[in-house]
């Protein structure tokens, strides 16, 4: 059940309307079963898989929470873990990993054919595998007691607003709310809808339209004949698109949650006024940063203490939490590329700031002043488009052609412009809505969609957000009558 659809529309004013008549001991009742209603709108069978996940993590976190020995209780985690794992390796691993072993075994003379594993990727299943992952690591670690009740846990691992794509909650972040007693707020109410009315126009006016031009040329069957402005300029408007994709899903699923008045935790921050990669990653897709920070990078870090070449160590540790970080995001080697090549960014970037920082203070020079400041996001934003190029290329071959296409196929005149438009598609129209779009996401990101526990309708635009509000869910609500036969582009992450 996408977002962008009648029957989501349909699903949660029905469960918002229930929800506040209910006494608050049945309220999880509702949103389990509202949440189970939309997985199997996905797929039916893929209830029985999201059920092992809740049970084996559920079992786990009892036994641990139970456990006097320690090795027990190590034990238990470790099978825990394995298990949550060998579910995610196989449903979105195993083609990837067989192929590659027989490309391996075939470098050294045998001849066997590529392998075709058709597994269906279940939708959400990396967010709520890390989730299950989080929530078994934190029990066996003592921060949080282990959750008894299968009710609520089931919930936890299940909640729709956040089910498929996140934000990736912590248990102890979740569980306490879903217990909690939550009146209907009229303020909190009209943030949730604006939440997520910023979310749908960032996906349907903005990712689906810049999607048109982006597929265009990356979708192209001959891309050596591209020109090198179809293929800049589309790598740009897709850095846009996959934000505006993934942070309105989050919004989406935010201000839904907040309608029943459950806090998420924010996953976007303005990302595009990073000065640097590792600001970048404090401020895009918060959750998951935080989630390999925890469980992935701290863990190594703290193995790393005492010994010597501790930069270089932290640098290898930056290296293996991009190199799964990337994993995560698919399974191809374009997707290692992109996370390793910004690992790389953030290990030049450790290894070099107190060198700039020295420069800055030996001539005076204010680092943090507008002019620099500025350039420092245009330069971050620059270096990310290359490896972007990879994260967003059909194959590997196809994203060689496509740098070299970047870098080489340039020209001028009449001839090469009309190219670039007839391979984009860019008419003059779509270029103003273009730009359009652009002023009306700076309007959004800077008065709805990173606001959080503020009230946005007591400030100096609140005519502007409620008439924002209005016209965007009126919008919303016609669109998806018109489009909800399948005519609904996914979101990104929904392949994730």
């Amino acid at each position: 059940m996408s977002f962008i659809s009648l029957s989501f529309l349909v699903l949660v004013v029905i469960v918002v309307a229930v929800y506040y008549f209910l006494p608050q001991k049945f309220r999880w009742v509702l949103l389990l079963f509202a949440s189970c209603v939309f997985y199997a709108y996905f797929n039916f069978y893929l209830i029985f898989l999201l059920a092992s996940t809740v049970v084996t993590s559920y079992l786990a976190g009892l036994i641990i929470g139970k456990a006097q020995k320690k090795t027990l209780k190590r034990v238990v985690m470790i099978v825990a873990v394995v298990s949550l794992l060998a579910i995610l390796l196989y449903f979105k691993y195993a083609g990837f990993l067989v192929n590659n072993a027989v490309s391996l075994i075939n470098l050294f003379g045998a001849s066997f054919d590529p392998i075709v594993i058709n597994v269906i990727l279940p939708v959400g299943i990396s967010f709520y595998t890390f989730q299950t992952l989080a929530y078994v690591i934190d029990v066996y670690r003592g921060k949080m007691e282990p959750e008894r009740h299968f009710g609520y846990f089931a919930l936890f691992v299940s909640y729709f607003p956040q089910l498929v794509a996140g934000p990736i909650e912590k248990a102890q972040n979740l569980l306490p709310q879903f217990r909690a007693e939550h009146k209907f707020d009229g303020g909190s109410f009209k943030e949730g809808l604006a939440l997520m009315a910023a979310g749908f126009l960032k996906k349907v006016v903005v990712a689906d339209m810049f999607a048109v031009v982006v597929n265009a040329v990356y979708n192209s069957t001959d891309i050596p004949s591209l020109t090198g402005l179809s293929v800049l300029l589309t790598t740009v408007l897709f850095f846009v698109q996959i934000y505006c994709d993934f942070s309105g899903y989050s919004d989406i699923a935010i201000g839904c949650s907040k309608l029943l008045g459950i806090e998420l935790m924010t996953n976007f921050n303005k990302p595009f006024r990073s000065q640097s990669i590792t600001e970048f990653w404090t401020r895009w897709h918060i959750s998951l940063t935080e989630w390999f920070n925890q469980y992935v990078y701290m863990p190594l870090t703290f193995k790393s203490i005492g010994k010597k070449h501790l930069a270089l160590r932290s640098c290898l540790n930056v290296l293996i939490v991009m190199f799964l970080c990337g994993l995560w995001h698919g399974a191809s080697w374009n997707y290692v590329i992109w996370g390793v090549w910004l690992g790389l960014y953030q290990c030049v970037e450790t290894l070099t700031r107190r060198s700039i920082d020295g420069f800055y203070k030996k001539r005076n020079i204010n680092k943090n002043g507008r002019f620099l400041s500025a350039l420092r996001m245009v330069r971050t934003y620059v270096l990310l488009l290359l490896p972007l190029l990879f994260f967003r290329a059909n194959t590997f071959a196809d994203a060689l052609a496509l740098t070299k296409v970047m870098f080489t196929g340039w020209g001028f005149g009449s001839g090469y412009f009309g190219q670039f438009v007839a391979e984009t598609g860019l008419t003059a129209f779509l270029a103003i809505a273009i730009v359009a779009s652009l002023v009306i996401l700076k309007f959004t990101d800077d008065n709805i969609s990173v606001t959080r526990g503020k009230n946005i309708l007591a400030g100096k635009n609140s005519a502007w957000i409620v008439q924002f509000i209005f016209i965007v869910w009126l919008v919303v609500a016609v669109w998806c009558f018109i489009y909800e036969k399948g005519q609904v582009t996914p979101f990104i992450y929904f392949q994730f």
